[in-house]
């Protein structure tokens, strides 16, 4: 199953894409609504609005035999010790070598904006992240596959 955390998220036909290669179900989970999807794969589920509710009902449902895919480093953290393969849009895979110093400087930058220190601006999503997104995306049904 792939997990994904819908809100604003900018590869959902790219997930599609690759899903429909490994004959994979995708679950989109968001607190807005959602295109409908004719495919039987594919699942969308609405969310209270309520804070952090999409990453509450993703977490409390990954595991070993999902692929997550989530900007948010928080949720992130929580599917990666739930056992789930994770990434973000961008292609970056959060593992349990690596998601300790994401969440570090995840919160490095939050303390950085509250203080002023940086603006906080985010990189604009290139077609190279699109890319990297799409390798990783299907290095990890592969994975899942063995």
């Amino acid at each position: 199953m792939i997990y994904v955390d819908a809100d604003a998220c900018p590869v959902k036909p790219e997930i599609l894409k690759v899903a429909e290669r490994h004959n994979m179900e995708v679950t989109f989970v968001a607190n807005s609504g959602l295109r409908p999807s004719r495919d039987p794969m594919v699942k969308n589920v609405i969310v209270s609005s309520g804070f952090d509710a999409a990453d509450d009902w993703i977490a409390e449902r990954a595991g070993p035999e999902d692929i997550v895919i989530t900007a948010d480093v928080p949720l992130a953290g929580r599917c990666v010790a739930a056992g789930a393969q994770v990434t973000g849009p961008t292609g970056r895979v959060f593992d349990v070598a690596n998601i300790g110093m994401a969440t570090a400087m995840r919160d490095l930058g939050a303390h950085l904006r509250e203080t002023g220190e940086s603006k906080g601006y985010n990189a604009a999503f290139s077609p190279r992240d699109r890319s990297a997104f799409l390798e990783t995306l299907d290095r990890l049904c592969r994975r899942l596959k063995k």
